[in-house]
């Protein structure tokens, strides 16, 4: 399968708001309302359109990646929330695919660091590690090893410590 990673456009909205709903449908973890997550950040002051990416495979999206603004302390940082392909594409690579160009995206765009919570086994592989090493702690309560941070270039979080202040649309249900 072909795939293309691409900014997202307008015209995506609808077919991403799929794609991130079908994607949380089945998972554990899902709040069930990520895909309304995505529309409000969109919204948000967080929000960087270079940094909302689709892929598309097969002649349709399957995929999206947002990364948004935050802080870790006074620092700027970026949160990765949500990644999400379709459940009959999962397991193919697309997502990693999607990490790899947002992580290299981020980098041109001159930020230094990433915070995800996320599956213990999966971001990993992509160079995540344990926010606690650096003393970053989440607003809420979270397990140790799912609350996870990226150096995008090193030394991107060298003296970075603290609490993140998330966008506030990450905690609004409206």
């Amino acid at each position: 399968m072909d795939l293309l990673i691409r900014q997202e456009e307008e015209n995506d909205h609808n077919a991403v708001y799929q794609v991130v709903k079908k994607a949380f449908e089945t998972m554990e973890q899902a709040d069930g309302n990520e895909q309304n997550l995505v529309n409000r950040l969109r919204k948000s002051a967080a929000f960087i359109p270079e940094l909302s990416l689709v892929a598309e495979g097969d002649g349709k999206i399957i995929g999206h990646i947002l990364f948004t603004r935050m802080k870790i302390g006074e620092h700027d940082s970026l949160a990765l929330a949500p990644v999400a392909v379709l459940p009959e594409y999962q397991n193919r690579g697309v997502g990693g695919k999607l990490i790899a160009a947002g992580h290299r995206i981020a980098r041109e765009l001159g930020y230094g660091s990433v915070v995800v919570v996320g599956h213990p086994s999966y971001y990993p592989k992509f160079g995540y590690q344990l926010a606690s090493q650096w003393n970053i702690t989440a607003p809420f309560e979270v397990p140790d090893e799912a609350f996870m941070a990226l150096e995008l270039v090193e030394g991107g979080l060298k003296g970075v410590s603290g609490e993140i202040e998330y966008a506030k649309e990450f905690f609004d249900n409206a």
